[in-house]
């Protein structure tokens, strides 16, 4: 089987999973070990089926240190479907209005999925630089009534990504970790949720995964539908309707990756680190010629969204390394530019080959 392709994927997602995952999963397609049958037959009623959800929520615990006060569900529907369900389930009338962070295009959608559901306050807004840049939590003017305060981690069109900061401490902090979720480390005990959708880090699309603190739960409201209620995911093992079997069995081979081959997340956000300072180098060696979206103290290790000044120019970078079978660079269609994402199972040597794509590529065309 070969791996050239799956190294080479650079896009925003689906991302690349790494080569002993693919491999797994093309043999599980054909015949599980465990069972003998097709993965993609296996029943979610099955014993199975069931231990595997087990595990993976015991790897998840494992990686992240994650105590016992956190709940674990995997749901459907990606964030977007969270950006209603957290206020329905967590906002009321015995708060003040929930603050949003606006940082970059999927905050901005979540806040404004939210706002259909409930009222919402705007905590920040990086409109006024174009979203290049990103606010300290801790210095937000937050209501200490508010329900909580939203953000997204990382922002995946415009390359921005918040550090390892305090979030206020008197209002719970909920975080969409979808595109960096176990990318490093994470000081789990700050929030009151973190959710993350899959086809970045964690596998495909179909499963998201929901921490929830039981704190938070209490607060849950009667009378929501049954799916809408995340009590009701708790309650029935993340089993209560049909689940997506393969995109958590995938999910789950990711965690063991992550824990045997890798080594921990600690080890994962070190070779993250040296494959985003690769690319960075390489495009501030370039000088004026190249203009990165995030400004420096922000900038993502997910996601790098560039752009060599002129649209032609983006256009014929994505054609030079796309006949070097670099896929998935092009920017998102409400930013434009370059785009390479370096997901967990984007490999160093993949990233090497992108940096030396750049330094070829302006020696020729700039």
């Amino acid at each position: 089987m070969t791996t050239r392709r799956n190294e080479f994927n650079f896009s925003g997602g689906p991302g690349a999973l790494p080569a002993s995952v693919l491999l797994q999963t093309q043999r599980a397609i054909e015949t599980l070990p465990e069972t003998g049958i097709s993965v993609l037959g296996m029943s979610h009623r099955s014993e199975w089926f069931v231990s595997l959800v087990e595990e993976a929520s015991q790897n998840l615990r494992a990686l992240l240190g994650l105590s016992d006060e956190y709940e674990i569900a995997f749901m459907q529907g990606g964030s977007s479907l969270q950006f209603a369900t957290i206020p329905m389930n967590f906002a009321g009338q015995a708060w003040a209005p929930p603050q949003y962070v606006s940082s970059g295009y999927w905050s901005r959608r979540a806040t404004a999925e939210a706002q259909r559901v409930y009222r919402c306050a705007v905590a920040w807004d990086g409109v006024h630089s174009r979203y290049s840049e990103l606010p300290d939590l801790t210095k937000l003017d937050i209501d200490p009534r508010a329900a909580y305060l939203h953000y997204v981690s990382n922002e995946t069109v415009e390359g921005l990504q918040f550090g390892a900061q305090e979030g206020p401490s008197n209002v719970p902090l909920i975080a969409d970790m979808s595109s960096d979720f176990l990318s490093a480390p994470i000081d789990t005990d700050r929030y009151s949720m973190i959710y993350a959708h899959a086809q970045k880090n964690l596998g495909p699309s179909g499963v998201t995964v929901a921490l929830v603190k039981r704190s938070l739960l209490e607060r849950v409201p009667d009378g929501l539908p049954a799916i809408l209620d995340y009590r009701t995911h708790i309650e029935h093992r993340s089993n209560y309707n049909t689940p997506p079997v393969f995109a958590i069995y995938v999910l789950t081979l990711v965690s063991r990756w992550l824990r045997d081959e890798i080594g921990g997340l600690q080890s994962m956000c070190a070779i993250n680190e040296r494959k985003s300072a690769a690319i960075y180098g390489a495009l501030e060696s370039l000088g004026d010629a190249v203009r990165i979206h995030a400004k420096a103290p922000w900038r993502s290790r997910m996601n790098v969204a560039f752009s060599f000044g002129d649209e032609r120019l983006d256009r014929a970078f994505i054609e030079f390394t796309g006949e070097r079978q670099m896929t998935g660079l092009e920017g998102h269609r409400s930013l434009g530019g370059v785009r390479a994402s370096l997901y967990n199972a984007v490999t160093e040597q993949a990233v090497a080959s992108l940096c030396e794509a750049i330094r070829e590529f302006a020696l020729a065309r700039i």
